[in-house]
């Protein structure tokens, strides 16, 4: 639409990933040579990862075009398979006949060993690549380490790259897959672009694009990195939706307030959705959260699926049976605009909204003494730092540190108290303040932090096939919400039928439907029943 308006061949902002308009930042120069590395060496594993929309598909397809000639890749774009299946797609990209028994794992390992030998005979280096490998189940992971034990007597015969979000890490520190961990001999994780970057890779795109001139004003620029976090993928979006404002008004150039209005408009539309995996930390949107608390909540190690030595249980009730009505603003309550509010200097630092959060736990929090989510650790509690919608905030049902950004790119932590219909309460020193939902959503861009109390460790997701005590106080959560038992009542088992069961919750609270139960969904659980007197977002659960 409005490509011959500002003079350009091709959009220049599509989100389809295409190696011409790969903007090589340090990082991605990083990230492409440890893929390249990947081809040319012989054996193990080589891990990229990466936030989604950060670029890691592009610089696959990048990779696959400056392959060396000698090698032969196999690419798996849809790793949510059996093993067998899975086996099954590598001989189909590597053009092996199947074999008399397509069905068996050990024939298929034998046709793929048999070709790999001649291969190598023949001077050839065969890879395999598997891109969204955080979907990987177990008993694939487990397939994938076995092919490395194709080998002759001095290398390796087949080398393995993969490539998904930041969850691959969490799964290949789990305790039951270190053998696979121990064998990957590269690692690099891509990161989201800095602020200028971000305007070399608009200007790049542009210029591969035809653009005869600059179409986007420096505050504009700098505007759409603070808007974006500098994720490849959000700056596309919003890069078109502001082109195409500009258009409209018929405006020779992108400045900072059109910017703002696409970023209104793709927010508003989408922010509604479950985006929590598209920024793991946003360096301009959450840079002061991200220093206290990001790394302890994103960054730690999953824990071992191991049953711990004790976890306290408690009596399950429904909520509705104890929990006080949600307060709610009194009838014609003033509004103040977050303008003014953010305008009266008081404490919108990370450790006043810790504070403040801390306070509706009725846990003292000091200032100068350790990372907020370590104190926080120390009294039971645990930090869950994720981004998302109002919506899905009001389903956990928990006060909450929202992260703003002011007209300045200036971040402030505020704490979400209460939602009634389009008016929002915010916690800010002590004191409470209404605000609109519309103009909170100006402000924010999906980023939050709050506590909740775990039994047990509260990175180890439950899931189908352990044993673990809290299994006990699920069974019995979901049957008491459900008003079905779920015997044996007393079993730590996590067997089919919980699963089902689990599934058929998370079906019913609209949330990924994957029969795993980690901080979300036991949060949600939690938010629904009498859980000790846990804070709660009022409006909210």
């Amino acid at each position: 639409m409005y490509l011959q308006f500002f003079g350009l061949n091709e959009k220049p902002f599509a989100i389809t990933p295409d190696p011409r308009y790969l903007y090589m930042s340090a990082r991605h120069a990083d990230a492409l040579a440890h893929l390249l590395y990947g081809i040319s060496e012989s054996g193990g594993f080589i891990q990229l990862t990466g936030e989604i929309g950060t670029g890691k598909t592009t610089l696959v397809r990048s990779m696959l075009e400056q392959a060396p000639e000698n090698a032969d890749i196999a690419l798996i774009l849809n790793p949510q398979v059996t093993a067998t299946e899975f086996l099954q797609g590598i001989c189909d990209e590597l053009g092996i006949a199947p074999p008399e028994a397509p069905g068996s794992t050990k024939a298929l390992v034998d046709a793929l060993n048999t070709h790999l030998l001649a291969a190598h005979a023949r001077g050839r280096r065969t890879v395999l690549v598997v891109d969204e490998a955080q979907n990987l189940r177990p008993e694939v992971l487990e397939q994938v380490r076995l092919l490395t034990n194709l080998e002759t007597a001095r290398q390796k015969l087949l080398q393995i790259i993969l490539i998904g979000q930041p969850e691959l890490r969490e799964l290949l520190d789990r305790h039951d897959l270190r053998q696979l961990a121990q064998r990957i001999t590269g690692r690099y994780h891509l990161e989201p672009l800095d602020r200028d970057d971000t305007a070399r890779y608009v200007e790049h795109r542009l210029r591969v694009a035809g653009a005869p001139a600059q179409l986007f004003t420096a505050p504009g620029l700098r505007e759409l990195y603070t808007r974006s976090g500098g994720v490849p993928r959000l700056i596309n979006i919003l890069a078109d939706r502001a082109l195409l404002g500009a258009y409209s008004r018929e405006l020779p150039q992108v400045d900072r307030r059109l910017v703002r209005q696409a970023a209104r408009e793709v927010f508003d539309r989408e922010g509604r959705r479950n985006r929590r995996r598209w920024l793991a930390a946003p360096a301009a949107l959450a840079a002061v959260l991200v220093a206290v608390a990001a790394w302890q909540v994103l960054e730690r190690p999953a824990a071992p699926d191991e049953t711990p030595e004790s976890v306290t249980t408690h009596p399950i009730r429904l909520a509705g049976m104890t929990q006080a009505a949600a307060p709610m603003p009194p009838p014609g309550i003033d509004l103040v605009t977050l303008e003014q509010l953010l305008s009266l200097g008081m404490d919108t630092s990370t450790d006043g909204a810790f504070a403040t959060l801390f306070g509706l736990w009725e846990t003292p929090y000091r200032r100068g003494e350790g990372l907020a989510c370590e104190q926080a650790d120390r009294h039971g509690l645990a930090c869950l730092f994720q981004r998302g919608s109002l919506s899905h905030l009001m389903k956990l049902g928990r006060p909450s540190i929202l992260n703003l950004v002011d007209g300045d790119g200036t971040a402030h932590q505020v704490v979400l108290t209460a939602v009634d219909g389009d008016a929002a309460e915010v916690g800010i020193e002590g004191e409470r303040f209404w605000i609109s939902v519309p103009e909170l959503s100006d402000y924010w861009f999906g980023d939050y932090l709050l506590l909740w109390r775990p039994d047990g460790d509260a990175n180890q997701t439950l899931r189908a096939g352990m044993r673990d005590p809290r299994v006990v106080w699920l069974r019995g959560a979901l049957a008491a919400l459900t008003g079905e038992p779920l015997p044996p009542e007393e079993s730590p088992l996590f067997d089919e039928s919980v699963e089902a069961r689990v599934r058929e919750y998370q079906r019913s609270r609209r949330l990924a439907v994957d029969g795993l139960v980690g901080p979300r969904t036991l949060i949600i659980l939690q938010s629904e029943l009498d859980d000790g007197g846990a804070p709660r977002l009022a409006g909210g659960g």
